[in-house]
């Protein structure tokens, strides 16, 4: 008898299960091939969104404090909330805290004044981590800009550790560049310092080249040969 009951529940067991899967999935999209990863929106909730998997559909959701825009680059195709426009989905941004972690994943200062490190929460652990030399933190963009666009709250002296001159000898080679002088950093062929308002900001040459501390300028690395370890 047990056995008659089994071949009964079975098949109805899976037709229960089929039948959750299509309500959940209403509104989804048709996988574009069997082949490949594709996201798309959940047409209503900015904290879901449907996965193709190889030609597999499935109903995703973000980490607390990710929103999915399509363009996720943080954790499973989502991305921090406040650099998502949900448009009109609706988006529950309730935090789930932990300690240092207002959500579960998210972009922090390191403490109250101008700092060069935030803390970056990743499954609701804190982690310490580092602008790039010469920017510091902007709590309200969650990003690391130039310190002389976070006036008065930084010191951009402090942080690239230069002071800009009122002026600068004439004819000399940071003449040429005024009103945005440049300077060597000392011992370092692969940044510059360039004045701007009055204020230092360290930047590279990129594209491969080296600071000449000369002329001033930025040359190739075969003209630089007394540079070569600085790539």
């Amino acid at each position: 008898m047990s056995g008659i009951r089994s071949s009964f529940l079975l098949p109805l067991l899976a037709v229960l299960s089929s039948s959750v899967s299509a309500t959940t999935l209403v509104g989804a999209p048709p996988c574009p091939d069997a082949y490949g990863i594709h996201a798309y929106a959940h047409p209503e909730s900015c904290n879901s969104y449907f996965l193709c998997t190889n030609g597999t559909l499935t109903l995703e959701h973000c980490e607390n404090g990710l929103l999915f825009d399509g363009k996720g680059s943080v954790h499973n195709h989502c991305n921090y909330y406040w650099a998502v426009d949900c448009g009109h989905r609706k988006a529950d941004l309730t935090p789930v805290s932990s300690p240092g972690c207002e959500h579960q994943f998210g972009l922090y200062p390191d403490s109250e004044t101008c700092s060069t490190t935030y803390v970056k929460c990743i499954y609701g652990e804190p982690h310490q981590a580092h602008c790039d030399a010469g920017l510091a933190y902007d709590p309200k963009t969650h990003t690391c800009v130039w310190p002389d666009q976070l006036l008065p709250y930084c010191n951009p002296e402090v942080i690239v550790g230069f002071k800009c001159p009122h002026k600068v000898p004439a004819r000399s080679p940071a003449a040429k560049f005024w009103p945005f002088p440049r300077f060597p950093v000392p011992g370092d062929c692969g940044r510059l310092i360039t004045c701007v308002d009055g204020h230092p900001r360290l930047l590279t040459c990129g594209d491969g080249k080296l600071f000449d501390s000369v002329s001033l300028s930025c040359l190739e690395p075969d003209e630089l040969p007394h540079c070569a370890n600085s790539l």
